[in-house]
């Protein structure tokens, strides 16, 4: 073959494999484009794009009357495009950083003008699609910043990005902080309320649609608006007063570092709805201090103590095993009960001899408990274990918050019975109950007889809008006949009138029926023998004569002073009683006789104008409405200003008592610090001032 041969077969072959793999790229880019286009379409979205869940704001937790416990408050997260549409070019861009710099260092002093300017222009540099700018910023704040130049231009233009996130916040802070609970990714649903009703508090997580830019870095496609809108969560209405929550911490709180105790709580409950008023918890930490960690009112379950004997009396007299004058001998207050069984002995701390029922209870003898209970159930436990069982103490009371102790009344069948059990269990040993599994116990006999479960939420509301309503379940509606019932109210009113509490407890203004308890506990491993541990309470309800509200305070472990429960639990009892008793003007009370002798009307304090019309009706005395001054006019009025302001501006609280202050700083969304006491004097902002919700107002108070 010539070589001229040789050469064009060379370049026909070259040219036919050139012809030859084009065909075949041609052929992949309609097998491409037309029979696998759809799937790499999508793939391509799915890598470049998803959605992003949007946290919706949870629901209100509120108190009884309206006051925000727990809520929602919007933050938002700032970020920026550098090479959005309107700032692509260098010209625009550099021509109004250093004055966006100016306005943020002014709206964030933290940080100076030239800390911003170089954050700027550095992500410029670095072409950032996404770069931080700002935490937490505030509506307020926001709607600032959308002004500042650069973020004038424009949604889409400008670069601002804006994320809105919501934190939880407590307007007052620790108040029923255990009980309004928390949301823990730890703990399945929370805790408290917060956790017991997640599914109406939680709301309906919206969808963002964010993208992937160039550097690997998720950005927002429609800035802050989103595909799929989160909704609001549910109000939660809870039965908490704010005023008696306040009045029971700080008594409970005092007592507990007065006594040094490990740790304590109260709870006042309404008698006829079953509406837990109050609730406080403190534990004492490592430092000494006081803090609510556990809700011991509704999870601890402890051996009552002398507190049981109420369940004791009433399945004697119910069961006409004794009357309230029927003797028994206290033997000194040292008696071994079981005949022949000399090791076992039980005392009491008064000495007594021949006693009638009624007055071993108000004198809470163990002795006289243990010798009635053994000398008639002895042949047969049961006939006790059964009554107890009937008054429903062995079940859980179907909470409407997590975490209720297992309550334990023993039977005859139970493993750890034994000779001792039966006496024991008269005075309130062997047996576990919490307190609020107690206290709902005692609210029966202030409830003729009916006994019902607690509740801590009213209803639950949408939009202002009722959704769901709760009312108490009637757990027993008798729990014993009523002959009995008027002989324990009797009993109960008699260790307040006669007993040994009647110094601490009694008031002249109203009466009050309950039982002391002074239990000793276990001490881990060591069991009662050494290093001896006391639980002090006090259990009851007042008005004795006509019942609103019921209490138990109980005091684990004193080991300051007494650890008496007349002398450790009943002071915390009064104190909160007395508070309640003078707040509360629906219960009915007697009428004060009236002296002359002070002819000058009332002083008057700025706060809730309702409240005052209140006690201006309760005390006959008019009111005038042309003056804002305290001065007496010719018609023997008083005259007072009502205090209002504008929504969105910080009130004007001077003039107010503390808890009026913190109720209208407070409820319109502010975070107060209060030195002093007294009446406010002067407050950091001035009212009518507008600055965002969540800043701190400090009041002084004299």
């Amino acid at each position: 073959m010539s070589i001229r041969s040789n050469i064009l077969l060379r370049v026909y072959l070259a040219f036919g494999l050139i012809l030859l793999f084009a065909g075949a790229v041609m052929v992949q880019v309609v097998r491409l484009q037309f029979v696998q286009g759809k799937k790499w379409k999508d793939m391509s979205v799915k890598i470049s794009t998803h959605y992003e869940a949007v946290e919706a704001a949870r629901g209100n937790i509120l108190a009884v009357d309206g006051s925000l416990l727990a809520t929602s408050v919007p933050s938002y997260e700032l970020h920026m495009d550098m090479f959005a549409g309107g700032i692509a070019e260098d010209k625009v861009f550099y021509a109004k950083v250093d004055s966006l710099a100016i306005r943020l260092s002014q709206l964030f002093p933290d940080m100076t003008e030239r800390d911003f300017s170089r954050l700027l222009r550095d992500a410029r540099k670095d072409s950032a699609r996404y770069v931080m700018i700002r935490h937490d910023v505030t509506y307020q704040q926001l709607k600032q910043i959308r002004t500042f130049p650069l973020f004038n231009l424009g949604k889409y233009k400008g670069g601002l990005i804006v994320l809105e996130k919501n934190t939880r916040i407590k307007p007052f802070r620790s108040l029923a902080a255990r009980t309004i609970g928390y949301k823990n990714e730890n703990v399945k649903n929370g805790v408290g309320l917060e956790g017991a009703y997640v599914n109406y508090i939680n709301g309906e997580n919206g969808k963002r649609l964010m993208q992937r830019t160039a550097g690997g870095t998720w950005i927002p496609v429609n800035d802050d608006d989103d595909e799929v809108p989160a909704v609001q969560g549910a109000d939660i209405l809870s039965t908490i007063d704010v005023n008696f929550q306040d009045v029971a911490q700080k008594a409970l709180k005092d007592q507990l570092m007065k006594s040094q105790a490990d740790h304590g709580c109260v709870i006042l409950m309404e008698v006829a709805t079953g509406e837990i008023r109050a609730i406080a918890n403190f534990t004492r930490t490592k430092e000494g201090e006081y803090q609510e960690k556990l809700n011991y009112a509704i999870s601890d379950a402890t051996e009552p103590g002398s507190t049981f004997k109420l369940a004791t009396y009433m399945t004697l007299l119910d069961q006409h095993k004794i009357d309230t004058s029927t003797k028994i001998d206290g033997e000194g207050g040292k008696s071994h009960v079981i005949p022949g069984n000399n090791k076992y002995t039980v005392t009491d701390v008064e000495h007594s001899g021949i006693m009638s029922a009624k007055e071993a209870f108000e004198f809470s003898s163990n002795v006289a408990a243990a010798k009635f209970v053994y000398q008639h159930y002895n042949a047969d436990p049961s006939e006790f274990t059964d009554k107890l069982y009937s008054y429903h103490l062995n079940e859980k009371l179907g909470l409407q918050i997590p975490g209720e102790g297992q309550p334990l009344i023993k039977t005859p069948k139970s493993r750890s019975w034994s000779k001792l059990t039966l006496p024991q269990m008269a005075y309130g040993y062997e047996e576990k109950l919490t307190p609020l599994q107690l206290l709902t116990f005692y609210n029966s006999v202030a409830n003729n007889g009916k006994m019902i479960a607690p509740i801590f939420v009213r209803e639950i509301q949408r939009m202002g809008n009722t959704v769901e309503q709760f009312q108490a379940r009637v757990i027993n509606p008798q729990v014993c006949s009523p002959e009995t019932l008027g002989k324990v109210k009797g009993m109960l009113e008699g260790v307040v009138t006669d007993g040994n509490v009647r110094k601490i407890i009694r008031n002249p203004l109203y009466t009050v029926a309950g039982k002391t308890g002074t239990a000793q506990i276990a001490n881990g491993s060591s069991g009662y023998g050494v290093n001896k541990l006391h639980q002090a309470s006090f259990c009851g309800y007042f008005p004795a004569d006509h019942p609103k509200y019921s209490m138990i305070v109980v005091i684990n472990n004193p080991t300051s002073g007494s650890y008496l429960a007349a002398l450790v639990a009943g002071p915390v009892f009064r104190q909160i009683a007395d508070r309640v008793y003078a707040s509360d003007l629906d219960i009915n009370q007697a009428p004060q006789t009236k002296f002359v002798g002070n002819t000058t009307l009332p002083s008057v304090k700025q706060g809730n104008t309702k409240a005052l019309h209140t006690v201006y009706n309760s005390l006959n005395v008019k009111p005038l409405y042309a003056s804002n001054t305290p001065s007496i006019d010719t018609s023997n009025g008083i005259a007072y200003h009502e205090n209002t302001y504008k929504n969105g501006t910080v009130p004007s609280v001077v003039g107010m008592d503390l808890s009026d202050a913190l109720y209208r700083l407070g409820n319109a969304g502010y975070k107060v610090v209060a030195r002093g006491s007294g009446i406010v004097s002067t407050q950091s902002v001035t009212g009518g001032s507008e600055i965002p919700k969540g800043s701190k107002i400090t009041i002084e108070l004299q």
